[in-house]
């Protein structure tokens, strides 16, 4: 019986698709360190622009002190469970940061704060008074993105400008019926 070639993904429409996953969403998913290099999780509303995701938090907000003294985190942005078609493979973006403030004040800070406003309207407005509060640039270095099962991508260089399909290991099975269910379930 003659043996079938795996698939060769269409890598410019999977990052055509990556990188329009995020504007599905008006919030991400935040995971920073604390002193203690515990992890704590936790979300934020965010801007996008020029290739960054903003956020704007409170010192009230652990992340926030923890963006401040790393300057490192983690975005997760990620379809929901209702509308994923499998729950094992909702298609997800995991983004590694580097993390810089925008001081208030500079031409950075009023140009995302304008777009928050325009955004998330009038309470934005309000909170952009708030001393407390801090603008983050999260800068993406690297990243992964899952399209659904046996479809895993990690990305690099410059701006996540490169994406490479990371099937070389692929998933291990015991027997060739569970691999067959498998590769159905990649359909």
């Amino acid at each position: 019986m003659p043996q079938t070639l795996p698939q060769t993904p269409d890598l410019l429409a999977v990052m055509d698709e990556c990188r329009r996953f995020p504007g599905l969403f008006q919030s991400l998913h935040l995971a920073t360190c604390n002193a203690d290099a515990e992890p704590e999780a936790s979300y934020a509303a965010y801007v996008e622009h020029q290739g960054c995701y903003h956020v704007y938090t409170s010192e009230l907000s652990a992340h926030t002190a923890n963006l401040a003294a790393s300057g490192r985190c983690s975005v997760l942005f990620i379809e929901s469970e209702a509308q994923a078609r499998h729950l094992f493979a909702r298609r997800r973006l995991t983004l590694q940061c580097a993390a810089t403030e925008c001081p208030r004040g500079s031409a950075e800070f009023d140009l995302i704060l304008d777009r928050f406003v325009e955004q998330f309207g009038g309470f934005m407005a309000m909170l952009r008074k708030l001393t407390d509060f801090h603008l983050y640039r999260l800068r993406p270095l690297s990243g992964a993105y899952v399209a659904g099962f046996a479809q895993a991508y990690t990305l690099g260089g410059e701006g996540l400008s490169e994406i490479r399909h990371r099937r070389e290991q692929g998933h291990r099975s015991p027997d060739q019926a569970t691999a067959g269910a498998l590769d159905a379930a990649a359909q």
